[in-house]
């Protein structure tokens, strides 16, 4: 038998096992429906990822089941941890996802496909998922925000599987005891490292999927009560010791309770990797003082982790995942076009020759900030040919709570996503149902919605 310690573990799971919906601060509660929506928006235009097909049909000989089906699918319902897997890779595949950046976490992709996963299964109100939803963001932005290493392992895919199987225990009705086995039993499943970024490949979401498959995984184990690590956060081959290195838990929990961390969260504005888009918003602002023939070169000055991320030379022949996590593309696509969007990183684009000779006036160098997960400021300079030199810094990043994208501008975002899945079908109903979903009685209502 196990004694809880007065340890940050055991506040974390103290946290999630208490938590209720009246608890929460409107802000939060709305910045909750708010990323629900977006991440659903983004899972549709995941369709549009080259490789979606593909993993339909391999996910096909893993395994039949009549449980949960995918968003943005035909109905056809799966086994629970392959629809968790499959939704995963639809919310973070196109780089489209909110962000979480001082914990340099996607919060909720694995979250997400892992809730929706248990309301098509098990079943849970409204405000019970949405709940879950602010409990399970609290731990996994928690986890990365306690780090002070850089980026080895893929640090989204992690934090959110000990997220979501934190969550998923809370909506099986574990009490923090419980919440804390599961987490133990999560550990030994995670997986992701930061090679896949490095290569920029399409293996890096689909470390997103298998996270989401393996929390699903977990709370299943966890309900037919398996006996696992009791300190699989802060243990000696913990996740803290083992995955990050330096990390600091209990200055990262200060708040917990009484500051919710969905109301940090980041909109992407642009189908990229995060660490492109101060550079963006950078060069969108100074091209309204010049055009693209009048750039001699681009010089974007950024932090380490910046440079680790998006970092690398556009080459003829790069896949869209490598475009995607290439800063110099991302200025070529702005300097062509005056924004960043999904055709940009699809074959046509990834063909042109033009964008290429764009690209390669681009650079990035180092700056000054030693602080291994910033993601700004940044600042980014045009040489014009004429000899003068133009200069823009970006602090807070577009879409960040210091410089939030508008209601109007999510609404645009969703919209645009949903018409890149059903063109022909509005899509008011499945917002007007997010605006209330506290007060829904069925939580798999959202999937009925996302399966025309």
């Amino acid at each position: 038998m196990h004694r809880l310690n007065d340890d940050a573990t055991a506040q974390i799971c103290e946290h999630v096992a208490t938590l209720r919906w009246r608890l929460i601060d409107t802000k939060s509660q709305t910045a909750a429906k708010t990323f629900l929506e977006d991440t659903l928006g983004v899972a549709l235009v995941g369709w549009r990822s080259g490789f979606t097909k593909p993993l339909i049909r391999a996910a096909r000989g893993w395994g039949r089941g009549r449980e949960a089906r995918l968003i943005g699918g035909s109905g056809e319902r799966w086994p629970a941890p392959t629809a968790a897997l499959i939704n995963a890779w639809l919310i973070h595949c196109q780089e489209f996802d909110c962000v979480h950046e001082p914990a340099v976490v996607h919060p909720m992709a694995v979250i997400g496909a892992c809730l929706l996963a248990h309301a098509d299964t098990r079943g849970c109100s409204g405000e019970d998922l949405l709940t879950a939803l602010v409990a399970a963001v609290d731990v996994a932005a928690t986890l990365g925000m306690a780090s002070r290493s850089a980026l080895k392992f893929f640090r989204p895919a992690q934090c959110g599987a000990l997220g979501a199987t934190a969550a998923l225990a809370r909506l099986h009705g574990l009490d923090t005891a419980g919440i804390r086995n599961a987490l133990g039993i999560c550990l030994g499943q995670l997986s992701g490292t930061m090679q896949a970024h490095r290569e920029g490949v399409a293996a890096l979401p689909m470390q997103i999927g298998y996270n989401a498959r393996n929390a699903m995984v977990a709370i299943d184990l966890a309900m037919a009560g398996l006996d696992a690590p009791w300190h699989a956060l802060e243990g000696e081959f913990g996740y803290l010791e083992l995955f990050e290195g330096n990390h600091d838990l209990h200055s990262a929990c200060i708040d917990l309770g009484r500051h919710f961390r969905i109301g940090e969260v980041s909109h992407k504005p642009f189908p990229s990797g995060r660490a492109t888009h101060g550079g963006i918003a950078a060069l969108q602002a100074l091209m309204t003082q010049a055009n693209a023939a009048a750039i001699d070169s681009i010089s974007l000055a950024a932090p380490p982790l910046i440079r680790q991320l998006v970092d690398r030379p556009a080459q003829p022949g790069m896949r869209a995942n490598t475009a995607k996590l290439c800063f110099p593309w991302c200025a070529a696509a702005v300097l062509k076009n005056g924004t960043v969007g999904i055709a940009d990183f699809e074959a046509p684009a990834l063909a042109d020759a033009e964008r290429y000779a764009l690209a390669a006036r681009v650079a990035v160098v180092a700056d000054d900030n030693t602080n291994s997960n910033a993601l700004g400021p940044i600042t980014l300079t045009l040489r014009l040919s004429d000899g003068r030199e133009l200069t823009e810094t970006v602090v807070a990043t577009p879409g960040s709570p210091a410089n939030p994208l508008s209601p109007t501008a999510h609404s645009a975002k969703f919209e645009r996503n949903w018409a890149s899945r059903w063109p022909q079908k509005p899509c008011a109903e499945l917002r007007r149902l997010i605006a209330n979903f506290e007060e829904a009685r069925d939580a798999s209502v959202l999937l009925d919605a996302l399966n025309p």
